[in-house]
């Protein structure tokens, strides 16, 4: 698939500078949300979240091993992306791609810096024992912001997850069986909210067509106000005044982003 051309890219500006999109939304409106739990019986969970047409796969895995000589008493937590082909003419088979490791790592910051997880309460055994939690991401449709979609689609996936069986005899996970544990998470919930700079304007749940045109982008970790990780991408830079607007914009947008998601990550 070719990269939006020069035209087209022009003529979406034009229109954002006008407060229009191509999709008749507002410039600080999202797209539909539609989120599915439970759609593996292999992992401890499991959701798909569709934003419009984009949607992405979301599993929560979890194993024993050694904790991090850093943390002999927390557990560890391991995200990664897979930007597979079936989703864009644009992702490739192979070793993963600085936009998928850029992805993983951006979801894990904004897990990891808000504490969501209760790392300490996954120690087994302090400096032997750990429980291991494993994120795996993987797009199945890409039509822009797949950041955000994986950033929602971790949340969802953790707040629903089972801790699994664990003989100790044999210190093996036992599979497939679980016990009625959740994983020990936080109350406040963090979204990541991404916000592009699109010539002059700035912009929430980009379409592809105007992420390809995108100058600059943000992605601000969130929970009621409390900004907990924040990411540039892209080569352009923010003034001081379009940096306090995507600020004020994140945190606006992360609260109807909540209210829209909220019957998923209920406890």
């Amino acid at each position: 698939m070719e990269q939006t051309s020069n035209l087209t890219g022009e003529r979406i500006k034009k229109y954002l500078e006008e407060g229009k999109r191509f999709d008749d939304r507002k410039l600080n409106e999202f797209r539909e949300i539609e989120i599915e739990t439970n759609i593996s019986n292999k992992a401890e969970g499991s959701v798909r979240v569709k934003i419009g047409k984009t949607e992405v796969v979301v599993g929560v895995k979890m194993d024993v091993g050694e904790p991090y000589p850093d943390s002999k008493d927390e557990g560890n937590l391991i995200v990664t992306a897979e930007l597979l082909p079936l989703s864009s003419p644009r992702f490739e088979s192979g070793p993963p791609r600085f936009p998928a490791i850029e992805l993983g790592r951006l979801i894990d910051r904004g897990i990891r810096e808000s504490k969501f997880i209760d790392t300490k309460s996954l120690c087994i055994k302090e400096g032997e024992k750990v429980w291991i939690i494993f994120i795996d991401i993987y797009s199945i449709n890409d039509d822009g912001n797949l950041l955000d979609a994986a950033g929602i689609g971790a949340i969802v996936a953790l707040k629903t997850a089972r801790i699994p069986k664990y003989n100790e005899e044999e210190g093996k996970v036992v599979y497939g069986e679980w016990t009625d544990k959740k994983i020990p998470l936080s109350k406040n919930i963090p979204l990541s909210v991404t916000i592009h700079k699109i010539g002059k304007s700035l912009v929430v749940d980009p379409t592809l067509e105007e992420e390809d045109i995108s100058d600059a982008r943000i992605t601000v970790g969130c929970s009621n106000g409390i900004i907990s990780s924040l990411q540039k991408g892209n080569l352009a830079t923010f003034s001081e005044e379009e940096f306090s607007e995507a600020i004020e914009l994140a945190e606006k947008t992360e609260r109807e982003v909540f209210k829209n998601i909220q019957k998923f990550i209920k406890e």
